[in-house]
């Protein structure tokens, strides 16, 4: 690719335009030689590749003599943004005798050139938009036309590319399209206009396939952390209980599925059905990870025959080990439901009271006279665990604070256990039971508040629908 070159050791500058003065002259095409610098040998450009450079085209006739109608209007004239272009050529008799080209809308492109892939590997830096390939390298595969492409994509992989080829081999350029290339361009119909408005597709291309890519990727790993998320949440194991269970789950995080509270329910050998509901303060995604360790090391140790105090004492262990720091704690609730579905024990950790409702009452809240703290909070503790009446038929409602704890429209005031209570009566009125009770009691409580609520949210109800079972 014979062209003139920037003096050795000088900074690559383009070349100026022919002044307006020198009378009208016909317009510089693309490609046109410029007079050459002092005889001396090729000069590297700054980034070590060979400079060269082409005349802009000519003025417009209506600037030819003078400013045009904007410029004579005081427009300010916006400045061009140039554009760096690696070429990997070595034919020095190619088309590109130039170190700028000028776009039709005054975009200057830079080209800076390279021989071989083991010199543009060199000259390959942050700054250089796009790269220009010469399919007909010399010492390319000849069982794969595309080897010096596909090498080239794997060191630019961010990098846009246009591959260069003849008219004659249009099925390689295509090809080269199907294996990454944003673009190509055949040798024989190039011009300075043409390769110009080329670059800057490539540039536009490279930049919507990565971002479409980066959705993409996101949009995957969205989908793999949901199904995680989903996995972490309890199945309940009522296999041969007559009782029914429901639940719902609202995370306070955005975009999460999972929050700080947690829930499980499991049937021993014995015909005990144990239900525990639980809160880590917080609901981040650390405080998520740890209610589901809690969850998980509950239901191992019930399975293992623990219950109220013991049990307590251990999963205050858990968490201790667990936790981040020794701010960390978790309210809990368990119930131990006897095999008749007549009485239960219950225990609570810092955590809300159920909500009851049998047959022939409204609802309310499960007597508790005393409760122990939060798991973590006192470092040796004890949790009275209490037998309470359940009855022939009943509801029963074990929730998180994130339930109660959202405003009601009226000022500043929260709906607190007696707004639940009431809430729930009155939808037990209106016929409503297991999950859809819980969905409209949720719906609600978010209505109440005006919005989301922002505190993550667990509901559990177990019924007991008829006598005998």
């Amino acid at each position: 690719m014979g062209s003139p070159r920037t003096p050795r050791g000088g900074p690559e500058e383009p070349l100026p335009a022919a002044s307006a003065a020198a009378g009208p002259q016909a317009p510089a095409l693309p490609g046109t030689r410029v007079p050459a610098a002092p005889a001396g040998p090729d000069a590297p450009d700054a980034l070590g590749g060979t400079g060269r450079a082409v005349l802009p085209a000519a003025p417009h006739p209506a600037t030819a003599s003078g400013p045009g109608p904007k410029a004579a209007a005081g427009a300010a004239p916006q400045p061009a943004t140039a554009l760096n272009l690696l070429v990997i050529e070595d034919d020095p008799g190619g088309p590109f005798t130039v170190s700028e080209l000028l776009h039709s809308t005054g975009t200057r492109v830079r080209i800076r050139t390279a021989r071989n892939l083991t010199e543009a590997e060199r000259l390959l830096t942050d700054d250089v938009n796009c790269i220009l390939l010469d399919l007909a390298l010399p010492g390319r595969d000849l069982d794969d036309e595309l080897a010096a492409l596909r090498h080239l994509l794997r060191l630019a992989p961010r990098h846009p590319v246009l591959a260069l080829t003849a008219s004659t081999h249009a099925e390689r350029a295509a090809e080269a399209v199907r294996v990454g290339a944003q673009d190509y361009l055949f040798r024989d119909e190039l011009d300075g206009r043409l390769l110009s408005r080329a670059i800057r597709y490539a540039v536009e291309r490279k930049r919507a396939d990565t971002a479409q890519y980066k959705l993409a990727e996101s949009r995957l790993r969205a989908q793999e952390n949901a199904r995680l998320e989903r996995g972490l949440l309890p199945t309940p194991l009522l296999e041969g209980s007559e009782l029914l269970f429901a639940a719902r789950y609202r995370p306070g995080r955005s975009r999460a599925l999972l929050g700080g509270d947690f829930y499980d329910t499991v049937r021993t050998p014995d015909g005990t059905v144990h239900a525990m509901i639980g809160d880590v303060c917080g609901h981040g995604p650390d405080e998520a990870a740890l209610g589901v360790e809690l969850r998980i090391a509950w239901r191992a140790l019930t399975l293992a025959g623990l219950s109220g105090d013991a049990l307590l004492t251990t999963l205050q262990q858990v968490l201790e080990h667990e936790r981040d720091n020794d701010e960390i704690f978790a309210t809990l609730c368990t119930l131990d439901i006897a095999p008749d579905g007549r009485r239960a024990d219950l225990s609570l950790a810092g955590h809300p009271a159920p909500l009851i409702a049998r047959a022939d009452r409204p609802a309310g809240l499960l007597a508790y006279e005393s409760e122990g703290p939060a798991l973590g909070l006192l470092p040796q503790t004890h949790w009275p665990r209490r037998r309470v009446e359940l009855g022939e038929v009943w509801s029963l409602l074990m929730y998180t604070d994130g339930l109660i704890e959202g405003r009601t429209g009226v000022g500043n005031q929260r709906l607190g256990q007696e707004g639940m209570t009431a809430m729930v009566n009155r939808l037990l009125t209106g016929g409503l039971r297991g999950e859809s009770l819980l969905e409209a009691a949720v719906t609600e409580a978010r209505e109440l508040n005006g919005g989301e609520l922002t505190d993550d949210v667990a509901v559990v109800l177990l019924e007991r629908a008829r006598p005998g079972c």
